[in-house]
Formats: C-alpha cells, sequence, structure tokens
C-alpha cells in the first residue's frame, strides 16, 4: 500500500550534521502540507516488500515493527550516507516528497525480489526488505508486478504491551487500515522518529537494533499525544483513509529520547 506527502513533525529536529537521513535545517519539509518547490522535482519512492506465504503468514503487530525497523535500517546504511552507492538515490527522495510502497511476494516472487539490491530484516515471524528508492514510474519488473492492495495481516494473539523504556510508535483507534497501508504509516513514524534525534542517539538506537513497539492508542490516550509536541504523521488521504493524523511516535528512555519525553522529564 503506498504511502506519500503525509507526515508532519510539529518540533524542530535536533541538531545533526546534514545528511540524506537528516533533511537540510532550512528546507521546507518534504511532509509540508500544500505546494513546494519538492512537487517539481523528479518524484522517488521507497519500496518496501512483505514476505507473505499463505501457509504461514507474519502477525500483524510484527509486521508493523519490522516494517518500521526496515526503513530505520535503510536510512542508517552506510550505503545511504555521505559517497555511498545508495545516497544519491536517497538525497533525490528526499529533496521531493517522502513516499513508501509496500507490497508483498511468496515463493518465488519472494526469492527474486530478495536477489535485487536491498537489506531484508527479520522481526519474530515477518520478513521486509526494503530497497534504496526508485524512481515513482520506474519499478524494476521483479517489483512492478507484486501485488500492493488487499495486503492484511492478523494477530493470532493479543499483542504484548508496549516497552515503556522504548520507541512506541502509536497507532489512531479511530482508523481501520490495511496492513500494508499500516506497515508504509509507521515506516514514516519511524523516519520522523529518526529525524528528531541527535547523532549520539542515532548511534545508541541503531547499536541496539533498533527496538520499538506498535500499538493502538486508547481514544483518551491518542488526544494526549497529538496534543503533546510529539511527531505526528498526518495521511494526505490518497488511499484508504480521509486526510487526518494517523501515527505519533513516542520516544522511551533509553532509546530514541523524543523531545515530548523530555519535557516530561
Amino acid at each position: 500500500m503506498s504511502s506519500d506527502d503525509t507526515p508532519q513533525s510539529p518540533v524542530s529536529p535536533a541538531p545533526v550534521s546534514p545528511s540524506p537521513a537528516s533533511p537540510a535545517p532550512d528546507s521546507p519539509s518534504p511532509f509540508h502540507h500544500g505546494p513546494t518547490d519538492r512537487d517539481a522535482a523528479p518524484q522517488y519512492v521507497l519500496p518496501l516488500v512483505v514476505h507473505l506465504e499463505k501457509t504461514a503468514p507474519p502477525a500483524r503487530t510484527d509486521a508493523l515493527r519490522t516494517a518500521a525497523r526496515a526503513v530505520l535500517t535503510i536510512l542508517a546504511d552506510e550505503r545511504s550516507t555521505g559517497e555511498g552507492e545508495w545516497a544519491g538515490a536517497m538525497r533525490d527522495w528526499e529533496d521531493a516528497r517522502i513516499r513508501k510502497v509496500v507490497r508483498r511476494a511468496r515463493g518465488a516472487e519472494w526469492r527474486k525480489a530478495a536477489a535485487l539490491p536491498g537489506i531484508t530484516v527479520t522481526g519474530g515471524s515477518a520478513e521486509v526488505r526494503v530497497y534504496p528508492p526508485i524512481p515513482l514510474d520506474g519499478w524494476p519488473k521483479e517489483l512492478a508486478k507484486l501485488q500492493v492492495s488487499g495486503t492484511d495481516l492478523d494477530d493470532p494473539e493479543p499483542p504484548a504491551a508496549p516497552d515503556p523504556d522504548g520507541p512506541v510508535l502509536w497507532l489512531n483507534p479511530e482508523l481501520e487500515m490495511s496492513a500494508g497501508k499500516t506497515m508504509a504509516q509507521v515506516g514514516h513514524g519511524a523516519q520522523l522518529a529518526w529525524w528528531e534525534l541527535s547523532d549520539t542517539e542515532r548511534k545508541a538506537w541503531r547499536e541496539a537494533g533498533f527496538p520499538l513497539s506498535v500499538a493502538t492508542a486508547t481514544p483518551e490516550r491518542w488526544r494526549e499525544l497529538t496534543t503533546g509536541g510529539l511527531p505526528v504523521v498526518r495521511d494526505a488521504g490518497f488511499t484508504e483513509i480521509a486526510p487526518g493524523p494517523t501515527v505519533v511516535a513516542e520516544g522511551g528512555l533509553r532509546f530514541c529520547p523524543l523531545p515530548g519525553v523530555r519535557t516530561r522529564r
């Protein structure tokens, strides 16, 4: 499921060295609402593919966590920064609107998709492969034929409560989204969290393996989260749902200490 032109962070990023994983502070946000110069730039998309076998599908929450970690993994990869082989594509992607598309694959399709340059991230039951950005109309044939719509999953057992010491990507309790759509949204939320951090904080989170939780907030908690100065993903309403907030990224005490957590200390 695709998702683009959506997140918006209400707080200023922590000071870090400008890089493809951290837009320059004087440039308009790629998640800014309304027309910007970014709309005139060539548009790119970050592809993600979830391994989805009919006989052994991953648990929904695990797939969401794994998708978020996949986005963080490619943002932190040395090939995505400096003079790395993916750095140019990452810059082109972040110079335009931020777009992510989640597709699904099984069997031979998955094996062909896994052979393309990218990174496979595994969770408890989920596998998600993330690829360097590609032009919006330039999908490799191995990925172009994969299905986008209808990607849905279930949790066979109630998910564990979020870890209070780690970052949490909170989902809007009033929305119903497919697993594919939600994977794209939590990817946005993880990216916003990454942009908020200093280099030291990013290093600690990366070395810990990007621990994070994904959970649906209660209506009361959602109201607190969306008014507390934390990064909020706001969907543009192009697919599945009406425009509005979908995910809030909240930091933990040990990793990913976002501004809202710092304020409460």
